[in-house]
Formats: structure tokens, sequence, C-alpha cells
């Protein structure tokens, strides 16, 4: 039973890691927004970009666990 659950826990931890990360360049960009209203387009783009890079790990580890 214990090898099921440490099974799944890595890719446990890297969703949480993930949504993290997604909060952090979240607010980070809002807040490099809030600096700099005229650069807000090259911000959200930005911001996407690494946010899909963040969610991609979990992605990993889902393959690792099969």
């Amino acid at each position: 039973m214990f090898a099921v659950i440490t099974g799944s826990l890595h890719v446990g931890l890297a969703a949480l890691g993930s949504a993290i990360g997604v909060g952090l360049v979240g607010m980070k960009a809002a807040e490099a927004t809030g600096r700099n209203p005229g650069a807000a387009g090259e911000i959200r783009t930005q911001a996407i970009i690494f946010a899909a890079l963040a969610e991609g790990i979990v992605f990993i580890a889902i393959f690792l666990a099969k």
C-alpha cells in the first residue's frame, strides 16, 4: 500500500509546486504591470509563457509515473 501512495506522491508534489509557481508568476506580472502599464502586453505574453512552462512540469511527472 505504501508503494501505491509514494507512486503518486511525486505527481501531487509537482502539481503543488506548479500551482505555487503559476501564482508567483501572476503576482509578479500584476506587480510589473502596475509599475509600467505601457508594457502590459509584453508582460502578459511572458507571464503566459512562463505559466505554461511551470504547468508542463505536472505533465512530465504524470508521464514518469506510468
